[in-house]
């Protein structure tokens, strides 16, 4: 499959969106609850782990991105490509679990919402927002990846205000920034936290998404001029996409770390609602209950489409829209249901996607570190060095938590 020959010489600013649409994933209600949790109880103290995963969350999308546009396969596709059945049966259960964990997160997150502007019971709100994502995704069916990704950076937008907006409202003092950025830990409860933050951040299903997005919407370009020239503009498209993302992110932790910290109960999303409208008002706090709904919105669609994509591409197979929505839509609507406490089921499922991005990772690297597949655009090994780096540190940060979770 190749692009038209017209496309790659459109305004570069045409170009841009897929990464717009994965980037929702570094700012869903996983993250809220993560980095809400890490300021209010560590104060500044992971401000360096936010830098550090946003670093490595658009490396690894850029990687992802370049597989789509290069081989004009998804990365899904790619495993399906190179294993046997049984293994790639094996792959697709724990690449689902991992989807159902984002999931809870991004329905949790839109029912708290949801709750918090509406007085809404948690499962009402849980089926409002599966059932606003299969509209989203029927836009996405129906009209188009373009008219998709309009729509989801518009929400990405108003995500980006609604946390924002209490940041600029009561900015944390600079020498206080500053202190995070040294890299250090405070006790196991840290490095849960520490590793929630980076699954929430550098999360499996985005890595998996993005090089079927970027494939839908350029094809697979000529090698030389015309794909050089995309894959710079993706670039772009991953730096911008993630300095927005980035940015939320740090707002989140930093509000928590300078309005909440000391506060009781400010370990939940709706305890940090609360204290944030005692600490900067009610319409501060009307925002951030806004973002916290569109987070959940946009996020649930683009997960929901991130699971199809690996269920037709490890599965081989095409699924209705409705049964690839509730495969992930029920186990979260269950979690509601039975009354287990939303906002610690939001940091967990944070921990899960951390376990799952190795699964995502390593294949990655080896298929974009594979001349052989790649031909010209194949990974410097600077680029491959750097993304064992990644995974080697998220794989040993997992072997840390068991070990202080099991001793502990």
């Amino acid at each position: 499959m190749t692009t038209d020959s017209k496309a790659p010489q459109r305004a570069g600013f045409l170009l841009l969106g897929p990464a717009f649409v994965a980037a929702i994933a570094y700012v869903d209600p996983g993250n809220v609850a993560a980095n809400v949790s890490a300021g209010a109880q560590y104060g500044f103290l992971l401000v360096w782990v936010i830098l550090v995963a946003n670093v490595m969350a658009g490396l690894v999308q850029y990687l992802s991105a370049k597989l789509g546009l290069v081989t004009g396969r998804s990365l899904p596709e790619a495993v399906a490509d190179h294993t046997r059945r049984r293994t790639r049966l094996a792959y697709w259960v724990q690449a689902e679990l991992v989807a159902m964990a984002t999931d809870l997160a991004e329905i949790v997150g839109g029912a708290i919402a949801l709750y918090l502007l509406f007085d809404l019971p948690l499962l009402l709100g849980g089926v409002i927002t599966g059932a606003v994502s299969l509209v989203l995704l029927a836009i996405q069916n129906r009209r188009g990846q373009q008219m998709f990704e309009r729509v989801i950076t518009g929400l990405l937008l108003v995500i980006a205000v609604g946390f924002l907006t209490s940041l600029v409202v009561g900015p944390p003092s600079a020498a206080d920034v500053a202190s995070g950025l040294i890299p250090r830990f405070d006790g196991a409860e840290s490095i849960l936290l520490a590793t929630a933050m980076l699954g929430a951040t550098v999360m499996p299903h985005a890595v998996y998404l993005h090089s079927g997005l970027a494939r839908d919407r350029h094809g697979q370009p000529e090698a030389g001029g015309p794909r050089r020239r995309l894959l710079r503009i993706t670039r772009y498209d991953v730096g911008i996409a993630m300095l927005v993302a980035g940015a939320v992110n740090l707002a989140m932790l930093l509000v928590a770390a300078t309005h909440l910290q000391g506060i009781e109960n400010t370990d939940s999303i709706e305890g940090a609602y609360t204290a944030v409208q005692g600490a900067l008002g009610h319409t501060v706090a009307l925002f951030f209950a806004i973002g916290l709904l569109a987070s959940g919105l946009a996020s649930t669609s683009v997960g929901a489409y991130a699971g199809a994509m690996i269920m037709q591409g490890l599965l081989k197979r095409s699924y209705p829209l409705l049964l690839r929505r509730l495969v992930t839509l029920v186990p979260a609507l269950v979690i509601l249901a039975i009354g287990v406490d939303p906002s610690r089921a939001l940091v967990l499922s944070q921990v899960v996607l951390s376990f799952g991005i190795p699964f995502a990772l390593i294949p990655l690297i080896r298929l974009t570190a594979d001349r052989s597949l790649m031909g010209d655009d194949v990974n410097h090994r600077v680029t491959t060095a750097l993304g064992w780096l990644v995974a080697g540190v998220i794989s040993a940060l997992n072997v840390v938590l068991i070990y202080l979770t099991v001793t502990g």
